[in-house]
Parts: structure tokens; sequence; C-alpha cells
């Protein structure tokens, strides 16, 4: 009997790893596979989590910090997922300011989970345009723009250890655009295979999930990550969460 076939699916924030993640669950069940997901994010109450739901998916979550930090809590979303909905695939999304997750969620899968689970190549998404706009910025003094230096150092990382890159959001490329976006990765990233998607309209998806659910390279590559450097990123990328309730004395329009 084959294991679950565990696929990480790692990238920056607004990368459209939640839109390729869903996309993957649809078409998967649609082909007989039982698939499982498990969201994370840094607080409670996922908003994914409820998206991934409302798609009729099985779902867990590890929140309250990155699948790295909670480990533990990882390994037991995805064993309830196998033993209580039988998943024979489980779509896992990290937080989107997440990297070093090869050597410290692959590697210890590989190494202590390799009866239970069958690890995927890792996949790093990648925004299109904002790849553009980050190598741009890249190698500008103390960051340009929207994100600090801090902040790009985890966006180089997360491409570092990828076992296989995807850019997403090719619907909003032009032909000229595409190959020279593809021509620019190759030539920064030459031992990491590239691939060109689009999850909004399921352009490239299919070809994507054929690898990850037959590859066999999963955590070919870890990166060199300088923890100092990387905390100082993802504090520059911290968030507030908070409800709040509005009242108004007559009807809003």
């Amino acid at each position: 009997m084959s294991k679950p076939r565990l696929i990480l699916v790692g990238g920056f924030l607004g990368a459209g790893k939640t839109t390729l993640l869903a996309a993957a669950a649809a078409r998967l069940t649609a082909r007989g596979r039982r698939v499982g997901l498990v969201a994370n994010d840094q607080a409670a109450d996922l908003v994914d989590t409820e998206l991934f739901k409302s798609g009729g998916a099985r779902v867990e979550e590890v929140a309250g910090g990155c699948f790295c930090c909670r480990f533990p809590d990882l390994i037991s979303a995805m064993q309830r997922l196998v033993r209580d909905g039988a998943a024979d695939v489980l779509l896992c999304e990290p937080v989107g300011s997440c990297t070093d997750l090869s050597a410290t969620v692959l590697q210890p899968v590989k190494q202590q989970y390799s009866a239970e689970f069958e690890p995927a190549p890792f996949t790093v998404l990648i925004d299109a345009k904002q790849l553009g706009l980050m190598a741009q910025w890249s190698g500008a003094s103390g960051g340009a723009g929207r994100f600090s230096e801090e902040v790009l150092y985890i966006y180089r990382k997360q491409i570092e250890e990828a076992d296989a890159l995807v850019v997403n959001k090719a619907d909003l490329l032009s032909a000229e655009e595409r190959n020279d976006l593809l021509a620019a990765v190759k030539e920064h990233f030459p031992a990491i295979p590239v691939m060109m998607i689009s999850a909004l309209n399921g352009e490239g998806v299919d070809h994507w999930i054929e690898l990850v659910t037959t590859g066999k390279r999963a955590g070919t590559r870890i990166a060199e990550v300088d923890y100092d450097v990387y905390a100082a990123g993802e504090a520059a990328l911290g968030w507030l969460n908070a409800s709040a309730k509005l009242r108004a004395d007559g009807p809003l329009s």
C-alpha cells in the first residue's frame, strides 16, 4: 500500500498558495484521490481554513506558529487526516513569511516519518509580478519600496531551498514578459526546475500536479539561513490581529 503523499507548497505572502492548493484539491478529488489540507498561520482563526472548507475539503490547521516551530503539531494534523479521512494526498501551506522548511520540515519527515509519509518535491510559488520587483530591489542598499533588506532576505532564501520553482499569475504577463522572466529565473537559479502557471485560470496546474504526485526528489536543497536576519525580517512583516464592532446612528449605504 502506498504512503500518503506530502505536498508542501511554500512561497511569499500573496504568491497564490491558497488558490493553487484549492485548485489542486478540487482536481485531485475529481480524479478519485482523497485529499487532506493543512493550513498554517501565526495566529488563530485562520481564514485559509475556512476557504478550504468551503470547497468541501477535509482541513486541519496549525496555528500560533509556523510549521518549523510547531512540527509535532503538523505531524499530528497529517496523522489525523490520514486516520480519520483516509487521505492519500496531503496539501500543506506554510506561513508566507517562513523559510528553512526543507531543513526543519522535510528532513525530519524523511528521517523520522518515512514509514508514514512520502514527501513530494518542495514547491516554492512565486508571484510573477512580485518577482520582478524583488529582483530590482534586491541590490538596493537597505532594501527599497515596500520591503526592507531583511524581508528580501527571506524571499531569497525561500527560492534557494526549492526543489521546484513555480512562477504563478502567468495570466498577468504577455508572451514576451513570460519569456524574459523565465530566462531570468533560470539564469539565477540554473539548478532548480522552473515552470509557469496560473492558479486562477488553471494554466499549467495539471503539469505541476504531475510533478508533485510522481516526483521523487524531495528536500534536496537546504538553504544556509542567518536566523538573526530571518527574525528581523519576520518582525518587519508583523501584523495586527483584532476584532472590532462598528455602530452607526443611521442606515449605511
